[in-house]
Parts: C-alpha cells; sequence; structure tokens
C-alpha cells in the first residue's frame, strides 16, 4: 500500500467515524495525529539520544530515553505549529466577538420590539405578518448569524402570531425557517469569517460580494410571500383591525425608531466600517460587540446573568470553531503529505470536466454532507479539499464560497435532514407535524435553487460590490 492509498483510507476512515457520530474536531486530532505519527515515522531522528547511551546506562534512563524518543515524531511539532497558527489568527478574533454581539441582541428583548413594530408597520402590505416575521429573521439572523437561535426565538414568536391570525400552518413554518438562515449568507456573517480563513480570500471582498446575493435571496422571499398572500388570501388573510389595530403615523415612526433603526444601525455600522475601509473586521466585530451592550443597556435588558450567559456561550461556540481548525489543519497537512490531495486532483482531472460540470458536482457534494454536517465542519474540513481545484478550472475562490454560502441555504432546508425544520419542531405547537414545516419550506428551497442558477448566469452579481468597492480581480 503506497502513501497515497493510506491517505484516501485515512478520509474513509473519517467519514465512517463521524456517520457513527464521534466528535468531529477530536476525531480529526487523532486521526491526525494517528496517521501522521505513520508519515513522519523516522526511527533514526526519534530514537537517536537512546541509541548514543552508553551500553551500562541503568534500565530506568534507557526506558525513559527511549519513551522519550517515542514522543520524538514530527507530527506532534506539527499539531503544536498548528494549534498557535489557529489562535493567533488575526480573522478568526471577529469570530467570538460577533458571537458575543449575538448573543448579547438575543438576549435583550429586541426582537419582541421589533416584530410588534414591522407587523403594524406592515399591515396594509399582503401578507403582512409574514412579511414583517420575514424581515425580522433577517434582521436578527443578520445580527447574530446563529440559525438555531434565530429559528428557535422566532418559532416562540412569530409563528402563534401567525397561527391566531389564520395563516397556513405551513406557510407560517417554512417563512421562519427559511428567514432564520438568512444569517448565513449576509454579512457580517459568521459562516463566510470562517470560509475566508480556510481559504486566504479577504474577508472584506466576501462581504461585499455576498450582500447582492444575500439581499436577492430575501426580495425573492419577499416575493413568494406577498405574491402568495394575493393568489392565495386563506394562506395569509388580511389582519383585521382587533388583530392589529391602525395607529397613527407618528407613533409608529416612534416606534421604528426605537426598535428598528437602533438594530439596522448596529449592523449597518459594523458591515459600512468593514466595506468602506474604517475598520478591520475585528475591530469592527468589536464595536459590534460594544454596541450590542450599549442596545441591551438601552433596553434595560443587561443584567449580570444575561451578560454571563453570553459569554458563556461565546466561549463554547469559539472554543468549537477553534479546535475545528486546529483539527482540520493537522488532518489536511497529514493528507496532503501523504498525497491525498494529488490523487483527488488527478481524479477530478481525469474526468474532463467543464468548470460549470465541476461547480455543479462540488455543490452536489457539499449539499449531501450538509445533511449530517453542520455548516462549520463543511467549511473547515471539506471545502478545503475543492479549494487547491479552483485553479484548475480558473474559478474564483471568492465565487466558490459565495455559491457554498448559498448552498448552505439549502443543507437546513432540505427534507429528511433540514436542521431548521427540527428547530422550529421543538418549540412549535402540537398541531404542527413534522411534514406540515416541511411542505412549508419546499417553496423556499427552490428560490434559493433560482438563486444560485442567477449567479451561475450572471457572475457579476457576485463581482460587482467587490470590483466597485475595490478594484478588478
Amino acid at each position: 500500500m503506497i502513501d497515497a492509498h493510506v491517505a484516501l483510507m485515512m478520509l474513509g476512515i473519517f467519514i465512517i467515524l463521524v456517520f457513527l457520530g464521534f466528535p468531529v474536531a477530536f476525531t480529526l486530532m487523532a486521526l491526525g495525529i494517528g496517521f501522521g505519527y505513520y508519515a513522519y515515522f523516522d526511527a533514526g531522528r526519534m530514537w537517536r539520544a537512546f541509541n548514543r547511551l552508553a551500553e551500562d546506562s541503568d534500565t530506568l534512563t534507557s526506558a525513559i530515553t527511549w519513551f522519550e524518543g517515542a514522543f520524538n515524531n514530527r507530527i506532534f511539532d506539527l499539531f503544536i505549529n498548528q494549534t498557535y497558527t489557529v489562535m493567533s489568527n488575526e480573522v478568526l478574533t471577529a469570530v467570538p466577538l460577533f458571537l458575543f454581539m449575538g448573543y448579547i441582541v438575543e438576549r435583550a428583548n429586541i426582537v419582541n420590539r421589533l416584530f410588534s413594530t414591522l407587523n403594524i408597520a406592515a399591515r396594509n402590505i399582503p401578507g403582512s405578518l409574514g412579511v414583517a416575521a420575514l424581515i425580522t429573521c433577517a434582521l436578527f439572523a443578520t445580527a447574530t448569524g446563529i440559525v438555531g437561535a434565530v429559528v428557535t426565538l422566532m418559532g416562540m414568536l412569530a409563528l402563534p402570531a401567525m397561527l391566531k391570525a389564520r395563516y397556513d400552518k405551513s406557510f407560517a413554518a417554512g417563512i421562519i425557517c427559511a428567514g432564520g438562515t438568512l444569517g448565513i449568507l449576509i454579512p457580517p456573517s459568521i459562516m463566510l469569517i470562517v470560509y475566508a480563513a480556510a481559504s486566504g480570500v479577504s474577508i472584506v471582498r466576501l462581504y461585499a460580494g455576498a450582500l447582492l446575493p444575500g439581499l436577492t435571496l430575501v426580495g425573492l422571499y419577499l416575493l413568494y410571500v406577498m405574491g402568495r398572500a394575493m393568489l392565495q388570501p386563506k394562506a395569509a388573510p388580511r389582519p383585521t383591525s382587533d388583530e392589529i389595530p391602525e395607529v397613527p403615523l407618528p407613533q409608529v415612526l416612534w416606534m421604528l425608531a426605537t426598535s428598528f433603526f437602533p438594530l439596522a444601525f448596529l449592523i449597518l455600522a459594523v458591515l459600512g466600517s468593514i466595506l468602506f475601509g474604517l475598520a478591520t473586521p475585528t475591530e469592527a466585530a468589536s464595536i459590534g460587540a460594544l454596541g450590542g451592550m450599549i442596545l441591551a443597556a438601552a433596553y434595560r435588558a443587561l443584567t449580570f446573568d444575561r451578560l454571563r450567559e453570553s459569554v458563556y456561550l461565546t466561549v463554547r461556540t469559539s472554543a468549537m470553531v477553534c479546535w475545528l481548525f486546529v483539527g482540520s489543519y493537522t488532518f489536511s497537512s497529514v493528507f496532503s503529505y501523504l498525497g491525498g490531495e494529488h490523487v483527488i486532483a488527478e481524479f477530478v482531472g481525469g474526468l474532463d470536466l467543464t468548470p460549470l460540470q465541476f461547480l455543479l458536482l462540488a455543490q452536489l457534494i457539499i449539499f449531501l454532507l450538509g445533511w449530517p454536517l453542520e455548516w462549520s465542519e463543511i467549511i473547515i474540513i471539506f471545502v478545503p479539499i475543492f479549494l487547491p481545484l479552483l485553479p484548475l478550472f480558473d474559478i474564483d475562490p471568492l465565487f466558490f464560497g459565495i455559491l457554498v454560502a448559498l448552498n448552505l441555504q439549502t443543507s437546513f432546508l432540505t427534507p429528511p435532514m433540514a436542521m431548521s425544520a427540527y428547530y422550529l419542531k421543538g418549540v412549535a405547537p402540537s398541531g404542527i407535524l413534522l411534514t406540515d414545516i416541511f411542505k412549508g419550506i419546499m417553496p423556499f428551497l427552490f428560490m434559493v435553487i433560482v438563486s444560485m442558477v442567477l449567479m451561475y448566469a450572471f457572475p457579476q452579481i457576485v463581482f460587482h460590490l467587490p470590483d466597485l468597492f475595490y478594484g478588478a480581480r
């Protein structure tokens, strides 16, 4: 068995262990160190000190020297270096800051005010309650970037309101599930930060490139919600004056000024400072975290318990991301050293694919991986396998990254493993079946596919803003 075969066996064992439910980060580290011990095995180097011992050395000294030599394998040096590289990565520093901003905003009771205000402001629009829920989801998802938190909170807040307003239960469930996943794509997306760290693409260009596709997807969602409300009024009845009373315009504006605009201003300030070069992503994230605390304090929701819980959740999620990177870097370094990347490149090159066919194949694989795996695991572990292949097909990694971000929307929305549906089912009223949620999700899944087709057909949707702000590629 040659080294390349060992590398492929290493990848196969990893996939099997992940499907068996082993923790991904520690599985990566264990396989990386285990196969790395074989890959970097050098008996002469490892037991040099033991071989130089005098013949009359005592047994204890000999045993200790031999044991030390067993750990003198270069894989341990690689593991330490990769750990240091990840922990000192400036791009990843923005992750805990954005997470903290999201968690503190989530606990500040902002979403309840925001949904109520938008519900009143949009009362004359077809499907007003659905439009309000979708915009609230989009804004909250953008602020937090955590799909489970958005879907769960909006499921407790907006779903009962829509059901009470006689909305079709599948339609209402689909709106919340689809809206909750938007934070993966729309900047300041944590997923794009992780992709930037894994691929070496500028996070600033990624944010600029994701803006139009994200807004396009939101626009398609809104068109579908309003269109269905007009064509099928029973699915989204217009609210009566008893359900949503008429509110004078000055009062509506005041409600927007105290609920919608503060959160929107925080997001736009963070995103604008990055896009216009006023601050690095890390600096902007730190301002966002501070702004989230000020916002929570302004709403009188900044208690010590909420602050402590936000810090705890931030540390836990950040540690998960960092250890995934450590495991992935170690695993991929050993995999590459054994020749695994070369074998995959040769195999894909031998298929004689066109760039479009390669993109479709890659997106299909990522789509299937989205069923059993989280987006963080896909970005950190599997996307780097595709990155070396992009130059073969003259594909810009920026374009590929935005496509992946769009694709991961489908992984949260595709039955039978649609995680957003399970998040919603956990908090939905007893009358909402999982099949109802799946049924409501399908039209939004079609909108995601339409967005991907538009990106394939009109790549300038991705490249226009990066080229406008920072010059042509």
